[in-house]
């Protein structure tokens, strides 16, 4: 491990710099926190009353948008009322 000693000066402009980016992160993430609400596979399985096998094939076909983390898929409530509401204008 090597250690890098800095003046205080430029360790306090750093910190400053540090607690700017970090205030501007809340504030964009913080605006959209409430905004949007995302469920998992699980979540989404039971609303629409699909197989999970279903809906990978929703999202293969790109028929629902999703996000991934890692190996977790996470699909926008938003995202899920248009897949209704566009199902239930083609009927």
């Amino acid at each position: 491990m090597d250690i890098t000693a800095i003046e205080s000066r430029t360790f306090e402009q750093m910190k400053e710099r540090f607690e700017d980016f970090a205030l501007q992160i809340k504030n964009l993430c913080g605006e959209n926190q409430d905004k949007e609400k995302w469920l998992g596979n699980e979540d989404v399985c039971g609303l629409l009353q699909i197989s999970p096998r279903t809906l990978q094939s929703y999202r293969d076909n790109g028929i629902l948008p999703y996000s991934q983390i890692g190996r977790k898929c996470y699909y926008r409530v938003s995202d899920i009322e248009n897949l209704i509401s566009q199902s239930q204008v083609k009927k």
